[in-house]
């Protein structure tokens, strides 16, 4: 590791909660001569965080700094114009959500949706995943016909073509599928939009795109999929969570019940949870003490 300055090491002392392993020996790569900005690009390599998410806390940081005059390694940047965010609200932005969706289940088929439905969950997503693409519009049909006569909030993961044919409330994307999907399609069938993101870089690519939602995450290890960055944490949610305050944030990510509260101190809106659920004896008692936990 390289050594760091006393103004990067004063940055790293601070806000230690935000600190992962860090994976392998980074490179300083710097992309502007200044102070501040190196300082901040030395903290934010040293707590973990990966190249491009370091890059932009650095970048704000010293906006952050020629804004308030003064640096103050105390003082982790939160503010959306440090950041580039754009003005909220935006006039291309899609449909609203709730701006706090509560317990949010992610589950594998329509039956699953069903039955969580009925237990009040607020917020469920399909996570169906096929390479049958009849099978597809059958379980995302099935799965809109089956929230129907409830307060359940459904969206359908990856398949927006299937949910617009089916008249879903609305899409989840992953960063990946933001290259692919058809946005102006889903925005003209009306249907909300959530994106997943895994650090500052992927939130301000998301925010380009003026979701009804961003999911941010991984918080804690899951072995569910495969994923490009570590466990972030939950202050590192935190901290996402002040960032994004203009929208409805979700906390995914290897979450059960033991940790609701650390997801909840956080700020965030709502959390995702799979196996809190769909591994559990009873999912709809575990559904319930969810929400009590959660609204408590």
């Amino acid at each position: 590791m390289f050594e760091l300055n006393t103004d990067a090491r004063a940055i790293v002392a601070a806000h230690a909660d935000k600190a992962i392993p860090v994976v392998g020996t980074p490179a300083l790569n710097y992309s502007r001569n200044d102070a501040v900005y190196r300082s901040a690009k030395q903290a934010c390599l040293a707590l973990g965080f990966i190249e491009i998410d370091a890059e932009c806390v650095a970048q704000a940081w010293l906006a952050q700094s020629n804004r308030t005059r003064q640096f103050d390694p105390q003082a982790w940047p939160e503010e959306p114009i440090d950041f580039g965010l754009r003005p909220w609200p935006s006039k291309d932005a899609f449909p609203a959500c709730p701006l706090a969706l509560g317990v949010y289940a992610v589950l594998p088929t329509a039956e699953w949706v069903g039955r969580m439905a009925r237990t009040g969950l607020p917020t469920l997503q399909l996570r169906f995943k096929s390479e049958d693409a009849t099978a597809v519009r059958r379980e995302v049909q099935a799965a809109v016909e089956a929230v129907r006569g409830t307060n359940a909030l459904l969206f359908i993961n990856d398949h927006w073509r299937e949910a617009i044919a089916a008249g879903a409330y609305g899409v989840h994307l992953g960063q990946e599928d933001m290259e692919i999907a058809d946005f102006a399609a889903i925005r003209a069938a009306g249907l909300r939009l959530g994106l997943s993101s895994h650090g500052y870089a992927e939130m301000i690519r998301a925010d380009r795109m003026s979701p009804s939602y961003i999911a941010m995450g991984a918080v804690y290890p899951t072995t569910l999929k495969r994923m490009a960055t570590a466990p972030q944490g939950p202050g590192r949610l935190a901290a996402y969570a002040r960032l994004m305050r203009d929208y409805p944030g979700v906390g995914i990510g290897g979450i059960s019940a033991a940790e609701l509260p650390e997801i909840k101190a956080t700020g965030v809106g709502a959390l995702a949870v799979v196996r809190a659920i769909t591994a559990q004896n009873n999912p709809e008692q575990a559904a319930q003490d969810l929400m009590a936990a959660w609204a408590a």
